[in-house]
């Protein structure tokens, strides 16, 4: 009893993120268009705050060109 109390509460919260229950969207058109631009704009910039996490956005302190290392 206790897990379907849970799924059903897990459900209904999952349905209002996704916007089953109450739409994510306005009805007015030029406001719902302007909520998409920012929507999108925020997905766009998912692959610049990946790299700053694991800063790959640093420059790179590595030689251009290969060393040999040893006695030549």
């Amino acid at each position: 009893m206790r897990i379907a109390i849970l799924l059903a509460w897990l459900g209904l919260v999952a349905s209002a993120c996704i916007g089953c229950i109450a739409p994510t969207y306005s009805a007015d058109p030029v406001r719902r268009a302007q909520q998409l631009i920012w929507d999108s704009e925020n997905l766009r910039l998912i692959l610049d705050d990946w790299e700053r996490i694991w800063l790959n956005d640093q420059p790179s302190h590595l030689t251009p060109y290969r060393t040999h290392g040893g006695m030549i």
